[in-house]
């Protein structure tokens, strides 16, 4: 277990983050929960890919072949 004397620890023992103005718990949390998306794949289909990288490949062919011509998924870049 790591104390304070720790040659790794360089966190003063000074430091009171309670009276620290610009400090606020949670600041960008809101704006990172907008760009955040989970999805949890079935087992069955989540072992049909090695990575996440195969998976993204995969979703990104197949909104390749379904959209029309001119639709935003054509734009895709191709990884």
């Amino acid at each position: 277990m790591a104390t304070s004397t720790d040659e790794t620890d360089d966190l003063q023992p000074e430091y009171d983050f309670r009276t620290m103005r610009s400090v606020v718990r949670g600041k960008y949390s809101a704006r990172y929960r907008e760009r955040l998306r989970v999805i949890r794949l079935a087992e069955d289909v989540a072992a049909s890919f090695s990575d996440e990288a195969a998976v993204n490949e995969a979703l990104r062919e197949y909104l390749r072949n379904r959209q029309s011509p001119g639709s935003p998924a054509e734009q895709l870049p191709v990884r």
